[in-house]
Parts: C-alpha cells; sequence; structure tokens
C-alpha cells in the first residue's frame, strides 16, 4: 500500500521531512532563536564582570562563536540529517560519543523552551498579575506546542515576522539613543571607552566577561537540525550558521555600544538583571522603558518555540538512529510532516520544567550541555577534515582546534550546581545506554560514514 509524500504524490516509502526552508529562512530561525534582543538580558552583568568592555566582550564572544559556527557549517555539508551535534559526533568519533553528546543536547534543548516559559510567565504576571503563575506556564508551554505543530513552513513564516518585529524595536532603541546622545556632550575618550577604558581594562576580567557574553549567540547550532528541511543542505546550513553568528555580533554591538554611550558608566544600575530596560527608559522615557519590556516577553516567546521546534528535530534524529525509541521518537506524521509525538513531548516537559525548575538554575544546565555539544562538534570537524582527510590544511587543524578549546574554557566556568545537575543527566544516560545495551556488548546507535 502506497503512502503519499511530502509533496502529494504517491510512493512506497515512509512518511518523510520535507525540503521546504531557504537560506534566508534559516537564517530568521536562527536569529529568532538566539532573539535579536539577546545582549539586553545579559547588559548588566556582563558591564559589570567585564568593567564596562560590553562591545569589547561581544566581539570576542562572536569570533569564538565564529569557530564553532563554521564547524557547524562543515560537518551539516557531510551529514546533512536532522540530528545534528549528535550524529556529527557519532559518525566521527564513535556511536557512543554521540549518543553521549546528544543526550547532552537533549538536556540543552528542551531547557531553552523550559526557562522560555518560566520567563514568559513571570513577565506577563507583571501585566496582569491576578492570573496565577501555574495558569501562565500552562498557556506558554501550550503555546509553543501549537505553534510547532502546524508544520514547518508555517512556523519559520512565524519566525520571519517575529524577527522582524524585534529589529523594528532594536531600530527604536538605537533611534532614541540617538536623539539622547545628540544633546550630550561627547568627547573622543567617551566614543572609545565602551571598547577600551584604560582606567579599568584588564585582559583576564575582560575574558571573563567574554565568556558571560558568549550567551548572545547559543542556539545558533539549533540550525543545523533542520538539515533535512532546508533546500541545498550542503550550501545552505554553512552560510545560515555563519550569517545568524554575524548578523548577531553585529547588532549585538551596536545595542550594547549604544547603551554604554547613554548611560554613562558601568555601574549605578537599579537592577542588574534588567539593566538594559532602564537605559531604554533613560534614552526614549516611559513608553521605550515598556516597550523594551515586551520586546523581551515576545523574544522569549519566539525563543522558546524555535528551541522546541530544535528540540523535536533533534529527538526524531536520535529516535531514527535508534539511540531513543524509534517506534516513538522516530515517527513522522504523514499529514504534515513533522514529528509529532516529539513537538507534545516537549510541551509536557515545558508545562512540568516550569512548575518545578528555576530560570537560573535552568539556564546554567542549558549552557552545560549546549558546550558540551559544541566541543563535539569541533572536535568531529578536526577529525573529518584534517585527521582523515587525504590534504590536511592547516585551517582544517587551528579553527576546530580553537573552538573546542574556547568553547572548554566556557564550559569550566559553569558554577557547580549546573555541573552537578549536568553530571546527574548524564549518569541517567549512561544508564539508560547500559540497560538498552546489556552493559554497552554492542553499540547504541549505528552510523554510516558519508563520503566526501
Amino acid at each position: 500500500m502506497s503512502v503519499s509524500n511530502a509533496t502529494g504524490g504517491a510512493r512506497g516509502d515512509q512518511p518523510h521531512l520535507r525540503r521546504a526552508l531557504t537560506l534566508w529562512d534559516l537564517v530568521f530561525y536562527g536569529i529568532v532563536l538566539i532573539q535579536p534582543t539577546a545582549p539586553m538580558g545579559i547588559f548588566g552583568v556582563v558591564s559589570q564582570e567585564a568593567r564596562g568592555h560590553v562591545v569589547t566582550t561581544i566581539l570576542i564572544g562572536m569570533f569564538a562563536m565564529l569557530l564553532t559556527a563554521v564547524s557547524y557549517g562543515r560537518m551539516a555539508r557531510a551529514y546533512p540529517s536532522a540530528g545534528s551535534a549528535f550524529t556529527y559526533v557519532g559518525g566521527e568519533l564513535h556511536p557512543s560519543l554521540g549518543y553521549a553528546t546528544g543526550w547532552s543536547m537533549v538536556m540543552d534543548y528542551v531547557l531553552n523552551p523550559i526557562i522560555c516559559t518560566i520567563w514568559c510567565s513571570k513577565a506577563a504576571m507583571n501585566v496582569l498579575p491576578e492570573v496565577p503563575y501555574v495558569a501562565w506556564v500552562t498557556f506558554f508551554a501550550a503555546l509553543f506546542t501549537a505553534m510547532n505543530l502546524r508544520g514547518i513552513k508555517a512556523t519559520a513564516r512565524t519566525n520571519e515576522i517575529l524577527a522582524v518585529a524585534l529589529g523594528v524595536v532594536v531600530l527604536l532603541f538605537l533611534g532614541a539613543s540617538v536623539r539622547y546622545l545628540l544633546g550630550v556632550h561627547l568627547g573622543s575618550a567617551d566614543l572609545t571607552r565602551p571598547f577600551y577604558d584604560p582606567a579599568t581594562f584588564s585582559l583576564p576580567v575582560v575574558l571573563t566577561g567574554a565568556s558571560v557574553a558568549c550567551l548572545t549567540y547559543i542556539g545558533f547550532d539549533g540550525i543545523s537540525t533542520l538539515s533535512e528541511e532546508v533546500e541545498n543542505p550542503r550550501r545552505n546550513i554553512m552560510l545560515a550558521t555563519v550569517l545568524t553568528c554575524l548578523i548577531t555580533g553585529i547588532l549585538a554591538s551596536l545595542q550594547v555600544y549604544a547603551a554604554q554611550l547613554v548611560w554613562g558608566s558601568w555601574t549605578g544600575f537599579p537592577d542588574i538583571d534588567t539593566a538594559f530596560v532602564h537605559v531604554a527608559g533613560k534614552a526614549g522615557g516611559p513608553v521605550l522603558f515598556m516597550t523594551v519590556n515586551i520586546a523581551l516577553l515576545v523574544a522569549n516567546i519566539g525563543s522558546g518555540s524555535s528551541a522546541h521546534l530544535g528540540a523535536a528535530r533533534l529527538l526524531y534524529g536520535m529516535g531514527r538512529s535508534n539511540a531513543l525509541p524509534r517506534g516513538f521518537f522516530g515517527a513522522i506524521d504523514p499529514r504534515r510532516n513533522i514529528p509529532r509525538n516529539n513537538v507534545i513531548l516537549v510541551g509536557v516537559l515545558a508545562l512540568v520544567g516550569g512548575l518545578s525548575l528555576s530560570y537560573q538554575l535552568g539556564a546554567e544546565m542549558l549552557n552545560f550541555g549546549a558546550f558540551i555539544a559544541f566541543m563535539g562538534v569541533n572536535l568531529a570537524a578536526l577529525v573529518r577534515y584534517w585527521w582523515r582527510a587525504d590534504t590536511r590544511r592547516v585551517s582544517a587543524l587551528v579553527l576546530p582546534l580553537l573552538g573546542f578549546l574556547v568553547c572548554f574554557y566556557l564550559w569550566l566556568s559553569l558554577r557547580w550546581p549546573a555541573k552537578v545537575a549536568g553530571a546527574l543527566w548524564l549518569g541517567a544516560g549512561l544508564i539508560y545506554g547500559a540497560l538498552k545495551t546489556r552493559g554497552f556488548r554492542r553499540n547504541l546507535v549505528s552510523f554510516d560514514l558519508p563520503p566526501e
């Protein structure tokens, strides 16, 4: 009996993911997943850690993440599949390492919609405090799930609308900042201080700030999870990943540069966590203050929905490779061509996590999984394009090696609660793997090594 394929014809294979996304669909997806307003949330913390050198830390972070973005793009050319780092590490290094990486990424990807559910719920309570927190958590978890049950192309259209709306908010802030600064006398020292202040500059301090500023870019790797749903993945995944990091870095640098000039100091914020909102209020008054508050709420809705999408595709990749039960995780809805079971499961986890985790612990655990995946992908790129290559190029050695070292440094900088929670998650994964393979007597998953 034939089954209708994604394009409506009849063929004998099973329902499969449809290649419907363009290069700019991927870029919009990556920008929304990262959020155009990403530096607003960490501005106060980085400003304090780096003693005012926020622009410098953002640029350092962009350089560091571009190294990993190149490795992701290279590996997506070899493995144009939905599993992302799970597939790359498993195919190039070892299936068990791929499984461990995938297990870490599950924590990363699932925690993103969870912390977005938590943040959105608390922000919504500031507007409608009479609605209880439980109701808001239920609403946002259901919203993210519903947005991802409509099909991949509809989700891409939503991402584009969100990216444009957040871009408008960024432009409004920049416009208000320029208008404010026109009435302020600024010397050459004032204009260069966000990059370099001889009175406070310290390389170790700035690098510590950069380790936090790299959070601005966390999420760009989600682009690679859509490799099976994009046109010409061997070209577009690389371009989209690099373009997303570049665009994010440029926008972030402009935002924090304007914010530092408006505030005029790296101290004195009424609240460190919401420092950027107070800067917006100084630049544009109460209207811009509220606008930025609402924009951050919208940004987290976009990020949560996009992370929900990436988590479902990652689980699909692991299910199809039988690292997780294939019958559930590897199933595709034949009508909408989406991994429906995974979308619903991630929604349930967002609901449970939103009611049980704190935002801080969730965010730190997310970074634990993200940096493990980044280190694994850099090592996979190093092995494939330098160790196993017929012609060894210096760039194939230097770029992924630098990317690995930077990510390793960031991983070491995490606080102990996140490391303990992450280790417990990995331990649970190893126990599951041992039971599945009867004490690791056979491979957890099998990967076919693709040709060049």
